[in-house]
């Protein structure tokens, strides 16, 4: 039997793209199509919305009884209520909505010992695979420090490396930086034993705006159309290693909400990552 979906953001940019992508796959029956009780699309055919065809579920504001699985690529002022209908009716949730505040990532952490989650700032491959290398060839690119070795040193890094990062968007994004962007820079700090996200600058500005030692720059553009590009720049004097990530569509971010969340079909209650999902650990 097909899970049964609920999609929250449903008439989104990437809600639109997980319903027409569900809808081709055939891996799940779409019984919900969840949007902000104002929004111009209520009471439409969600899969006329998505402008693929007809599925007979109209937008609504309610959550409909039912469902086994969610996915939620919403605004944070909805994931409160995605999160406490889940709990509620036991439902799986994959979520990939950004600039959520402390309070909400806490309620994320309680959610998972009841029901099986996945929450993550990214869900293509591809980024994925970039969260996991920037640790990584920070740690390799950062010396032991006071010419200790690495064995006798533990992970402890020094800072011959600056390290900025530069992620892009189209205009309508609302949270800056991304949270991807932000997710690179936890992954770093990690690997390196820095402090997030005290070590952060968010841009530069003024007549005196040095890089400070150790420190990570972050910034954000917001541009036209940019689907989603993140650099991430480690420099030093005489060379700099650039790793890079372009999303050329939306539709990688909705296979992997969908690879996710057929994933997460029968798992225990815990909370998951894309990693899990990917097998990169």
């Amino acid at each position: 039997m097909k899970p049964k979906l609920v999609v929250v953001g449903a008439a989104g940019r990437m809600g639109r793209r997980i319903i027409s992508l569900a809808i081709d796959a055939g891996q799940f029956d779409i019984i919900g199509a969840v949007e902000k009780q104002d929004h111009p699309d209520i009471g439409k055919d969600a899969g006329l919305v998505a402008a693929v065809e007809t599925i007979n579920v109209k937008i609504d504001s309610a959550y409909p009884a039912g469902a086994n699985m969610v996915i939620d690529f919403s605004q944070p002022a909805a994931v409160d209520e995605t999160i406490d209908y889940c709990l509620k009716n036991t439902v799986a949730l994959v979520l990939g909505t950004t600039g959520l505040s402390d309070e909400q990532k806490n309620k994320i952490k309680s959610a998972s010992a009841k029901i099986p989650l996945i929450y993550a700032t990214n869900m293509s491959v591809g980024m994925n695979v970039l969260f996991a290398l920037a640790g990584k060839v920070a740690s390799m690119l950062a010396p032991p420090q006071n010419g200790m070795s690495r064995s006798s040193f533990g992970a402890r890094r020094g800072d011959e490396f600056d390290t900025e990062i530069i992620e892009q968007h189209h205009r309508f994004k609302k949270d800056a930086p991304s949270g991807s962007a932000l997710t690179l820079a936890e992954n770093i700090c990690k690997a390196t034993e820095k402090k997030f996200p005290d070590c952060i600058t968010y841009g530069r500005s003024g007549k005196d705006a040095l890089r400070g030692k150790g420190t990570i720059g972050i910034h954000a553009v917001r541009a036209g159309d940019i689907t989603g590009k993140h650099d991430v720049i480690f420099s030093t004097l005489g060379e700099t290693v650039t790793l890079s990530h372009t999303a050329h569509s939306r539709d990688t971010f909705a296979r992997g909400a969908l690879r996710a969340a057929n994933w997460l079909v029968g798992k225990k209650p815990g909370l998951y990552s894309m990693t899990d999902v990917l097998g990169l650990k």
